[in-house]
């Protein structure tokens, strides 16, 4: 009897120690696969970093970002005074279409671009025109004859316009002034568009506005603007 619980004993102490072994050496594995997995990284890490390298060079050149280098050289060649009064801005949108070689060989030789063009045109009167003459008073009442508006500015925005859409010819790569035709041409047509909407007499009637609020404040009870009588 003794000797059958001590072998049961020996038995399951000899199981224990197998299973220490097994335990010991399923760790030593899973440590050495651990450093051969990172020793294989390192390894392949120059790859992936060059593989990422030579994809974004090949993005870059296949959307390549415009560089802008400016001349050092600056050269300021007139500096004069203003005493613009600003008293109207108008912001435009036209639609211009710009083309060339046109007709019947059109698919062949032919440019077309239509071009969507933002416009900024501003106006007032140049105070630097008034003049002695033109303010005087009579019976305390100060009459006024003010400059004639004018557009200071009709310039197009360039973060806002754009070229919607062009169609080149299948023998020819485009009118490389043909965009610039365009935005020239934008430009005539948002100060054209300024002035039939009557941007030079909203102006006109702007700046009396702001010219009666000034002169009242500097102690004219009474301030009447003359207007010349048109010529018929």
């Amino acid at each position: 009897m003794q000797d059958t619980n001590r072998n049961q004993a020996l038995t399951w102490v000899l199981v224990i120690v197998i299973l220490l072994l097994i335990a010991t050496m399923g760790f030593l594995v899973y440590q050495a696969f651990r450093q051969s997995m990172q020793q294989v990284q390192q390894a392949v890490q120059p790859v992936n970093d060059m593989t990422s390298s030579l994809g974004t060079q090949v993005a870059e050149m296949r959307h390549p970002t415009p560089t802008v280098i400016a001349d050092p050289l600056t050269v300021i060649y007139q500096v004069r005074s203003l005493a613009r009064l600003e008293t109207i801005q108008y912001s435009v949108e036209k639609v211009i279409t710009a083309e060339t070689g046109q007709g019947v060989f059109g698919p062949l030789f032919g440019d077309k671009l239509l071009f969507v063009a933002h416009g900024i045109v501003i106006a007032g009167i140049d105070l630097d025109k008034l003049g002695p003459k033109d303010m005087w008073t009579e019976g305390g009442v100060l009459y006024v004859h003010l400059p004639e508006a004018e557009v200071f500015i009709a310039t197009l925005d360039n973060e806002k316009s754009y070229v919607y859409n062009r169609e080149t010819g299948l023998l020819t790569h485009g009118d490389m002034n043909l965009e610039t035709t365009a935005r020239q041409a934008a430009e005539d047509e948002v100060r054209k568009a300024a002035l039939e909407d009557g941007i030079l007499k909203q102006a006109n009637q702007n700046a009396e506005n702001y010219m009666y609020r000034l002169l009242r404040n500097l102690g004219y009870s009474e301030v009447i603007f003359v207007h010349p009588t048109p010529t018929p």
